[in-house]
């Protein structure tokens, strides 16, 4: 979850599929708060391992517009 921003979007859907192998398939659904400040986004994808999804929890964590993953 994060600023909602075209920019935070782009953002986070970058940082994961850095993550994912090439062609394997992701998902994204969004969702806004009812105030409209935050945007909530939901990534759906196999993992192949603990450590991918360790690395991709490490980069989002690390970009400045992201307030909470989980």
């Amino acid at each position: 979850m994060g600023k909602n921003t075209h920019e935070f979007y782009a953002k986070v859907s970058a940082i994961i599929e850095e993550h994912i192998a090439e062609g394997d398939e992701v998902t994204y659904h969004s969702r806004t708060s009812s105030g409209g400040k935050y945007m909530s986004i939901t990534a759906t994808f196999t993992a192949r391992s603990q450590e991918q999804l360790n690395g991709i929890y490490q980069d989002l964590n690390q970009y400045e517009l992201v307030v909470m993953t989980l």
